[in-house]
């Protein structure tokens, strides 16, 4: 179970727009601020375009911007849309081992247990976290590390 990379591109670009909100940016600079190449960061807003949480303008003043107000925009739904979850229900069949000895059932394996627990939990906090929740958690740290560069 891993955050893959386009999830984690993908909020991150996410999170160039929000920053930039109102506005909009192109894909040669979110690329270059969030070090992506050109493909992936097109690839991804193509995906969040087709998710509802991207809109684009084309022209000269054209670019990408955010749907909806980061505030309204849950971190769970942009994974969900990028990638999906961490522990899916079909998780199982992938890694069943040998079927006449695998204790995969729903009812006998404690690792199937554990890691619905474990998906359980990070939907709860991934659910009511926001892109604005991460861009005030970013600027409190930044805020933190300069008062300690201040102070030292």
């Amino acid at each position: 179970m891993k955050l893959s990379s386009s999830e984690e591109y993908g909020l991150r670009c996410l999170l160039q727009l929000a920053r930039q909100t109102p506005g909009s940016l192109t894909i040669p600079e979110i690329s270059q601020a969030e070090g992506i190449t050109h493909h992936n960061v097109a690839k991804l807003l193509r995906i969040l375009r087709q998710g509802g949480f991207v809109a684009s303008a084309r022209g000269q003043q054209g670019g990408y911007a955010l749907a909806k107000p980061p505030h309204q925009i849950a971190v769970a739904d942009a994974l969900a849309t990028l990638g999906g979850r961490l522990f899916d229900d079909d998780f199982c069949d992938h890694f069943a081992g040998s079927a006449d000895c695998c204790t995969h059932s729903l009812t006998a394996c404690s690792v199937r247990a554990l890691w619905g627990q474990v998906q359980q939990a990070v939907d709860q906090i991934l659910s009511r976290t926001t892109l604005a929740d991460l861009l005030e958690q970013g600027y409190a740290l930044a805020d933190e590390e300069a008062l300690l560069d201040i102070s030292a």
